[in-house]
């Protein structure tokens, strides 16, 4: 099936706005945005894979692409986003920027939760809600948070991260409904372990070995992309790539806390030993 922008019913130049674009899923959702000829805003941290980005991107399509120095774990980060981009309509906002902490809540190190919880939860609600508004006002848009389906059940080791995706889950949902006949849809995606450099930063944020391969192969996130960025565009309200995940998330739904949270526990301890 060929994904186009088209399904936006829009005949204007479009933009995109991708946090955590330089690479991983972010770098694959710029592409896919770019490839439908929307313009670009990335948004990272890290200014010299976020340059590379850029200019991988321009070389293979002809659309404008603007970049965003920010770290989107401080204060403010939201209003300083929104303020450099005034007077420019955003058609299509991804959230995707993220990390992991794995260790005993007891033991982690609270600066670095207390930064997830800035990037996942207040700076992620923030900018959704000042670009919602902006949406509402044009009755277009489509706003795509990426969560996980980490976000279905507990998660002991890492639990700091789960309960954040847990958030990104629920407040995406709940606002599906509330925008329904605005013009404007929020998609949830809730992608399983997928191959980017997410488990290389986890141990290195958690001082220890990466984690080994764990049952299931990571996917491959131009796939997780395309899925997410589909679903987007089709306007669902949850996206869950893959088989195995969606029979996951169904399962977890299903299954009381008190069997499947012991059993993450178990999982989390052996892919990392």
């Amino acid at each position: 099936m060929q994904i186009t922008a088209s399904k936006m019913n829009r005949n204007m130049v479009m933009t995109g706005l991708v946090t955590g674009a330089a690479s991983g899923l972010g770098f694959e959702f710029s592409n896919l945005l770019a490839k439908d000829s929307f313009d670009l805003i990335l948004v990272d941290i890290d200014e010299e894979k976020l340059i590379a980005a850029k200019q991988r991107i321009r070389a293979r399509y002809q659309v404008r692409v603007d970049t965003i120095i920010c770290d989107l774990r401080q204060p403010r980060c939201a209003e300083l986003i929104h303020e450099q981009i005034k007077g420019r309509n955003i058609d299509v906002l991804i959230n995707n920027a993220g990390f992991g902490l794995y260790g005993f809540f007891s033991e982690t190190a609270w600066k670095l939760e207390e930064s997830m919880i800035y990037m996942h939860i207040l700076t992620m609600t923030h900018l959704t809600k000042l670009l919602l508004k902006d949406m509402i006002k044009v009755k277009s848009g489509k706003i795509l948070n990426v969560s996980s389906v980490a976000a279905f059940q507990p998660g002991p080791l890492m639990a700091v991260y789960y309960a954040t995706k847990a958030y990104i889950l629920s407040l995406s949902e709940a606002l599906a409904n509330e925008v329904k006949g605005t013009g404007v849809t929020v998609t949830v995606l809730c992608p399983g372990q997928t191959k980017t450099n997410f488990q290389k930063i986890t141990a290195k944020n958690s001082k220890e070995k990466q984690s080994r391969a764990s049952f299931l192969s990571p996917a491959d996130p131009a796939k997780v992309a395309l899925c997410g960025y589909h679903d987007m565009l089709s306007g669902y309200s949850r996206s869950v790539p893959g088989l195995i995940n969606k029979f996951f998330v169904l399962v977890s739904r299903i299954t009381p806390n008190r069997f499947s949270v012991p059993l993450i526990r178990k999982i989390q301890a052996q892919i990392r030993k």
